[in-house]
């Protein structure tokens, strides 16, 4: 699976509130880097982050790659999103943006997100 692949599989998986199918594009060893919380380090980790995001919100979003570079088993890709999100408990829906970093690492030949961070960039007021 190719880098853009891997980004727009984890789109739909996002959308689809999907962890099983998030934590599939993960490797062995993550580290998911969340807006306004801790790093979550480690599968179980990042598991448990992405179920109390996907409890808390339902996004609508698309991302766009502006760079993406490869180095032998390690590759980078820098993204931004735009669309909309869901905020379930108030039932209403606000503007979505982000810029969004991926670090990534071939393993068992595949492109896996060894490290993901991202950041607003539409802050709410």
């Amino acid at each position: 699976m190719s880098l853009q692949s891997v980004i727009e599989t984890y789109e739909k998986a996002l959308n689809a509130s999907d962890t099983d199918a998030v934590l599939a594009l993960y490797g062995s060893d993550p580290v998911f880097m969340p807006q306004h919380a801790p790093a979550l380090v480690g599968r179980a980790a990042v598991r448990a982050g992405y179920e109390q995001v996907f409890a808390a919100i339902g996004l609508s979003v698309k991302f766009r790659i502006h760079e993406a570079e490869e180095a032998g088993d390690w590759a980078w890709v820098r993204t931004s999103t735009v669309g909309r999100t869901r905020l379930l408990a108030a039932g209403t829906d606000v503007d979505e943006g982000n810029n969004e970093l991926f670090v990534f690492r071939r393993e068992g030949g595949q492109w896996k997100i060894h490290r993901y961070l991202f950041a607003t960039s539409l802050p709410r007021g």
